[in-house]
């Protein structure tokens, strides 16, 4: 992949060449997202633009044809590229990349052409016992298109938040190895959200509860999810263990929900605690 992004930095043209291609291959989109958030975070939004069209005209093609996953992901890789390479701050970044997605969600973005209702009728036909439940929670006066409407357009977001980090993370893996070998590494290992950072994080999970946006509450937690990766990474890294522990770690993290929470708690705690100060100076 080092080679790849090395040969995607000679220039614009194999840049660009590269990102048309990756967003025209279905499920491949997330290396055309990648590659333009590399240019954006070396060269910045300007010079990187035309990597950007080179990548939003296919994904703008797979979205006519109703899939809005690639062109937002797209979007949403160089808007934070473009504000990791100005702030220099990935909890600003990945705020910044939270509220673009509650706002995709909120405004439809992710449902299906003609909204849930075909979905939901073609759900309904295959399977007797969601049919049943869906009936009984319309005679309970809630409706079931509206409820379809947020979780297809909620865990589509999540989706798009989470593959849009990934990119981004590959992105500056990339810049790090051609231009500042372990410097990606240091910087990651580093990842902490501030006071006020945590604070907004609170902000947006309580405000999803009162306006019922519970996507809202659900997203908002994501940034928090990844500074609490970062704590683990950093520490593991500085206690010098092996990396099968990351193994184990990663493992656990996505098979048991405990986990995720013990996650998140660390990462809220260390704001605060500053975890990895304390063991370096311990050290």
């Amino acid at each position: 992949m080092q080679a790849l992004a090395r040969w995607v930095m000679r220039g614009t043209p194999q840049a660009a060449m590269v990102a048309l291609i990756a967003a025209l291959i279905p499920w491949l989109f997330w290396l055309s997202a990648a590659v333009a958030a590399l240019v954006t975070l070396r060269r910045g939004l300007g010079p990187g633009l035309p990597v950007l069209i080179a990548a939003a005209l296919p994904a703008g093609w797979w979205w006519v044809q109703g899939d809005a996953v690639p062109l937002a992901s797209v979007l949403l890789v160089t808007l934070m590229a473009t504000i990791l390479r100005a702030r220099m701050r990935w909890g600003e970044t990945l705020i910044a990349g939270m509220l673009v997605c509650v706002v995709l969600v909120q405004f439809g973005i992710f449902l299906p052409p003609g909204g849930a209702g075909p979905l939901l009728d073609q759900v309904r036909q295959n399977s007797a016992d969601v049919d049943a439940m869906l009936t009984e929670l319309s005679a309970q006066g809630v409706s079931s298109e509206q409820l379809a409407g947020m979780l297809i357009g909620g865990v589509t977001g999540l989706v798009v938040l989470l593959a849009a980090v990934a990119c981004l993370a590959l992105a500056r893996s990339w810049q790090a190895g051609l231009y500042n070998p372990g410097g990606f590494r240091d910087e990651f290992h580093a990842l902490r959200l501030n006071t006020k950072e945590l604070l907004l994080l609170v902000g947006v999970g309580i405000l999803g509860v009162l306006v019922s946006m519970p996507m809202a509450t659900m997203l908002a937690w994501i940034p928090l999810l990844v500074a609490g990766i970062a704590l683990v990474h950093g520490w593991i890294g500085l206690k010098g263990m092996s990396g099968f522990w990351l193994v184990g770690f990663y493992a656990l993290l996505l098979t048991t929900w405990p986990t995720i929470l013990v996650v998140l708690l660390l990462a809220a705690v260390d704001t605060f605690a500053d975890f990895r100060a304390r063991l370096a100076g311990n050290h």
